[in-house]
């Protein structure tokens, strides 16, 4: 979790000079009051994630992380630390994704921002950006995450980039009803990617929402975390079950069970939404509202 000593680090690892093996043991000698000396501000950011290979910076391909990163230093003309509430694989977008941003010079939030979007490309924005204390951590102090899915009951010429067409037939009250089987403490080893890969499998579900509005289907989705390709297996298993594919006793079983068998239901990263990352005060709208509307 965060805390000074995550917070050491991360001044230590931003500076560039030493190697990975070596941070640790130098940011553990930091004196606290150093903190003082690295400004941090709150980023809320939207994008588009159909360009992008997710969020998180990686050794090969373009990432939203990665043009923050560039727009950021090239402004404050220096190395930032810049770290998100969570990663978003490729093709999902963003909504409200949080990031905390961290460099030597303080500067005003309202230029900042003005300067970042001026270099950013045009499908990534900086909503908002707010200055906090030190010790915010856009990943460690968020509290839970808050997802979106849009499943489109027809064809469309213009948000095809942020639906999930399901051709076939669904009824919308078989989903709301299988929908809160997911809701609570369960281990959902069997909807997610490489399970053996992600520790513990246990994830508490907040809360999940199905309405409808206009030809969507809008499924939320709120948990403290949430594990690699959760989200669209869920949503593919709901599709299965709403379009007659799939019994409601089955997905009980899949609950309870350890099976590889949502692998292929699992929904395309095109309709999902980072909607919003809530910090203490913070809390999820009563209404579901489409990111991109279908007509």
């Amino acid at each position: 979790m965060g805390g000074p000593a995550a917070a050491r680090r991360d001044i230590v690892a931003l500076t560039g000079l030493l190697p990975d093996s070596h941070v640790d043991c130098f940011a553990d000698a930091l004196p606290h009051d150093r903190l003082s000396f690295m400004p941090t501000w709150k980023l809320t950011i939207e994008y588009k994630g159909t360009r992008y290979q997710g969020w998180q910076e990686q050794a090969e391909g373009r990432t939203v992380q990665g043009e923050i990163r560039k727009a950021a230093e090239d402004y404050f003309g220096e190395k930032v630390d810049l770290g998100g509430s969570g990663r978003t694989d490729a093709g999902v977008h963003a909504l409200a994704q949080v990031a905390h941003l961290r460099a030597t010079r303080k500067r005003p939030s309202a230029e900042i921002q003005w300067e970042l979007n001026e270099r950013l490309p045009y499908d990534i924005h900086i909503l908002n950006i707010d200055p906090r204390p030190e010790r915010f951590h856009a990943r460690h102090s968020a509290l839970a995450r808050c997802y979106l899915y849009q499943i489109s009951v027809r064809r469309t010429a213009f948000a095809k980039d942020f639906v999930w067409w399901v051709k076939a037939p669904v009824n919308l009250n078989t989903i709301q009803n299988c929908a809160e089987l997911f809701e609570g403490r369960h281990d959902f080893w069997s909807f997610t990617e490489r399970p053996l890969e992600q520790g513990s499998t246990i994830v508490v579900v907040e809360k999940v929402q199905v309405a409808r509005e206009g030809d969507l289907i809008l499924i939320r989705l709120v948990a403290s975390h949430f594990l690699w390709k959760m989200v669209r297996r869920l949503v593919g298993t709901l599709a299965q079950v709403g379009t007659g594919k799939l019994e409601p006793d089955k997905v009980k079983r899949l609950i309870k069970s350890r099976s590889a068998e949502t692998g292929p239901w699992t929904a395309p990263s095109a309709g999902l939404f980072l909607e919003q990352v809530l910090y203490p005060g913070d809390s999820v709208a009563n209404l579901i509202r489409p990111g991109i509307p279908v007509g």
